[in-house]
Order: structure tokens, then C-alpha cells, then sequence
């Protein structure tokens, strides 16, 4: 009789523990994704590759230059997949709008940091090793401003285009499972990204440079273009990955109940 009713509270114990873990892995992901796109990278210079320098829609001199936060954001909606699968689109959304006042929250902090005056000690230190020039900072808290103090545009953009995104996917990931059944994984969860990350890849760069800045539109869509075919390349090579996870999950959950959890997700209860 006892293990009659501890039974179902070990299984809800399964269930949300998971969750806990699945969404302190999504909002890690999506807030280090944000405080690390101020970085602009080189694709081809990191790979050792000379630059592209190619032309698309009439815009030359492009390449891969990208923000940082490409490294995380597909694991973002690779986490967005695995969420779906198990807890339905109502979990992503609580986790979405949850997870989108945390990066406001997180941002309001760090411009009342860059807020705060410095320390003369601490900004004009000549450098971590006096004997490195290399490592010779003149100005840590304009380093510090220039690092963290994002465009405010740039930081509205990039919410907007997060939350949209994410609602994108999880609707378009559920409706691909309704018309395949339990099977083709790759199809709903590839479809499902590469679907909400050109709306993701496109909002950011509209809103901040074509709404904001005015710059010309064929530039703002090849640069959204050039951005996005990464995120696809990504997104496909990421696949085999989901499977793993899920592999890993059904085995934690049980098969029973893994099952049960994935058609209360597809049904919304």
C-alpha cells in the first residue's frame, strides 16, 4: 500500500527534477549567450581560413563575422526541442518569458554597474603583470563600459527576437509531431530551429540597424543571411546531439513515464 503512494510521488519527483535541470541549462545558455555577443569574431580567421569576401544581394566585402553568441544560441533552441518533447509548449513559454526577465533583470544590473564610479586604483592600473605590456590596460572602467555597455537597441532586439523565436519554435515543433507521430526527431526539431532562427537571425538584425541605425535593407538581409547559414550548418550538425539527450532523458524518466510526459506535451495538458 505504501509503495502504491510513494510511487506517483517518486514519478513527479522525476519529472520535475528534470525540468529544474533542463531550465537552469536553457537560461545558463541563453544568459552567457547574451552578456558574450558584444564579441564580434571571424569565423574563417579562427578556423585558420583567409576571409571570405563575397558578394550577396548586391553587398560586397561580407563575411562570417559574427557575434559571439552564436556559440550558444543554437544549443538554446536544441534546449528548446528537448523541453517541448517532455513538457509541452506551455514549458517553453514559462520558461521563455521567465528566462527573458532574468536577462532584463541581469541587464539592468550591469548598467548600474557601469554606473557606479570606479576606484582610481582600480581603473587606471597600468596592467595585471607590470612586467607584460601586452597586458597593459590604460582605462579598465572604459574597457569595462565598452565590454559590457551593449547598444540599448541591440539589447531590445535581441529580447524581441529570443522571445518570438522561442514561441515560433515550440508552435512549429509541436505541428511537425502532430502531422509525423512519435517518429522523424530530426525532422521536428531541425525544421523547428531553422524555421525560428532566420525569424530570430532576421528581427535582431532589422530592429537594430534597419529600424534603428537606417541602414540600407539589402545589407540588413544579407547580413541576416550570412548569419544564418551558420546557424543552419549548426542546427543540422547539432542533430545528433538531441538524439543523445533524448536517449538520455527516456532513460532517467523510465519508458513508462517518458511516454506519458511526451503525449500530455503533443495533447497540452
Amino acid at each position: 500500500m505504501t509503495d502504491n503512494v510513494e510511487r506517483p510521488f517518486r514519478v513527479a519527483k522525476k519529472a520535475h527534477y528534470l525540468f529544474i535541470i533542463l531550465a537552469g541549462f536553457f537560461v545558463v545558455n541563453a544568459l552567457t549567450a547574451e552578456l558574450i555577443g558584444c564579441k564580434i569574431f571571424s569565423l574563417e580567421a579562427t578556423l585558420g581560413m583567409a576571409p571570405s569576401e563575397f558578394s550577396l544581394l548586391g553587398v560586397g566585402g561580407l563575411g562570417f563575422s559574427l557575434s559571439a553568441g552564436v556559440l550558444l544560441w543554437p544549443v538554446v533552441f536544441i534546449m528548446t526541442d528537448v523541453i517541448n518533447e517532455y513538457y509541452g509548449t506551455r514549458g517553453v513559454r514559462c520558461l521563455s518569458f521567465m528566462t527573458a526577465g532574468l536577462l532584463i533583470y541581469s541587464l539592468v544590473m550591469i548598467y548600474f554597474a557601469i554606473w557606479l564610479e570606479p576606484d582610481t586604483w582600480w581603473q587606471l592600473e597600468s596592467g595585471i603583470n607590470p612586467d607584460d605590456s601586452s597586458l597593459s590596460i590604460p582605462d579598465r572602467d572604459l574597457a569595462f563600459r565598452s565590454i559590457y555597455g551593449q547598444g540599448l537597441a541591440i539589447i531590445v532586439a535581441s529580447l524581441i527576437a529570443f522571445i518570438v523565436g522561442q514561441l515560433l519554435d515550440a508552435y512549429v515543433f509541436q505541428r511537425i509531431k502532430r502531422w509525423t507521430g512519435e517518429g522523424k526527431l530530426w525532422l521536428r526539431a531541425t525544421g523547428s530551429t531553422v524555421i525560428s532562427q532566420f525569424i530570430d537571425s532576421f528581427l535582431v538584425v532589422f530592429i537594430a540597424f534597419y529600424v534603428v541605425a537606417g541602414w540600407d535593407f539589402s545589407r540588413v538581409l544579407a547580413i541576416c543571411l550570412v548569419g544564418y547559414c551558420y546557424k543552419f550548418v549548426v542546427a543540422v550538425l547539432l542533430t545528433p546531439f538531441l538524439y543523445i539527450i533524448h536517449s538520455f532523458v527516456d532513460g532517467y524518466l523510465g519508458e513508462e513515464l517518458a511516454a506519458d510526459m511526451k503525449i500530455r506535451a503533443l495533447s497540452g495538458k
